[in-house]
């Protein structure tokens, strides 16, 4: 035989080879798609996701979403009939559901993977209403089967679904303070309650003490709480937990308190004061943090001289926190 027609040959049993695994490869996918019209989905498989075991969606929750419509209900229809994408759009519309994935296994059942939304803050407005926040600022409605631990303010000016600009600042810092407060332990054992003041400024209500702490607006959260703690540390551990009304930390770099009327801190035996301590005193000033514990002397008056009565004014202490010291920050604090 000539090595042309032996070449020839060759080349038609490629060919006739290539047309038979077409051929094979047409009639499997034909076969495919008549056993996708004849397999039809045998159930619903749900799978909820969620940082604890406290889910506020249950899996017949997520199934009636899916099964309650005839319509839309994919047990016993056509596999191929299923629109995955429009279920999957159903599902995510449920508020506690923060996303959706859906698809059909080899089984044939439609599995529905749900992550579930986590919930920083518990939020009531001024009419009495109830919601939960999330990370993203978005509203979560209470729910009748868990309550989430998590930090609670009360006073939200407005029950609006769609917020004004200012309103959704204070959702932000919401979020912000009370993501902080969740993730310290000292501050979720010592932070009771957060009032939201008509001024849209927050008050902190402690679980430990009989103050309330102004903490200003919902910026510089961090740095707030850090001042705080420092205040904690080395103020109220010395001059006592019950002498003020009201510490406020809005102030950049100091804390300011408001001392109880008519209930002095109490305080050490005064040392003996000779005139020339008093003139000093007098004319240089006692240290802020010393008005939180000591009276400034006063000079002795003439007796001939009148006596002034001036109206009582409450008075405040000023703690300025010490150049270069840092209160401790670590996340396991120890109630001072």
């Amino acid at each position: 035989m000539q090595p042309r027609t032996r070449k020839a040959i060759k080349n038609m049993a490629r060919a006739f080879l290539w047309m038979m695994v077409l051929t094979g490869f047409a009639i499997l996918v034909a076969s495919a798609s008549k056993v996708k019209d004849t397999v039809r989905c045998s159930g619903i498989v749900v799978k909820i996701k969620g940082s604890d075991e406290h889910f506020f969606i249950e899996e017949k929750d997520i199934k009636a979403l899916v099964a309650k419509n005839k319509d839309l209900n994919p047990v016993g229809k056509p596999v191929r009939s299923i629109n995955i994408a429009h279920l999957e759009k159903i599902v995510a519309r449920d508020p506690w559901v923060k996303q959706a994935d859906l698809f059909i296994d080899n089984q044939q059942r439609l599995n529905i993977k749900v992550t579930q939304r986590e919930p920083v803050a518990r939020v009531f407005t001024v009419t009495g209403n109830s919601f939960y926040l999330d990370a993203h600022h978005e509203r979560v409605p209470v729910s009748e089967r868990y309550t989430a631990r998590v930090p609670v303010f009360t006073g939200f000016p407005t029950d609006a679904l769609r917020l004004q600009k200012a309103d959704s600042l204070l959702t932000a810092g919401i979020v912000d303070i009370s993501s902080y407060v969740l993730n310290d332990p000292f501050w979720m054992a010592q932070v009771e309650q957060v009032n939201i003041s008509g001024g849209r400024q927050f008050e902190i209500i402690p679980k430990l003490g009989d103050h309330i702490i102004d903490f200003g607006d919902g910026t510089q959260v961090e740095k707030k709480f850090r001042k705080l703690l420092a205040f904690y540390q080395e103020g109220l551990s010395r001059v006592g937990w019950n002498n003020y009304s009201r510490i406020n930390v809005a102030f950049e770099n100091e804390v300011v308190c408001t001392r109880k009327d008519g209930t002095p801190p109490p305080r050490p035996t005064p040392p003996k004061i000779d005139s020339a301590d008093v003139d000093r005193t007098l004319a240089t000033g006692a240290p802020a943090l010393a008005a939180a514990g000591t009276e400034r002397p006063t000079p002795k008056k003439a007796a001939a001289s009148k006596v002034r009565t001036t109206p009582q004014r409450q008075p405040k202490a000023v703690y300025k926190k010490p150049a270069g010291k840092k209160g401790n920050t670590t996340q396991k604090h120890r109630t001072p």
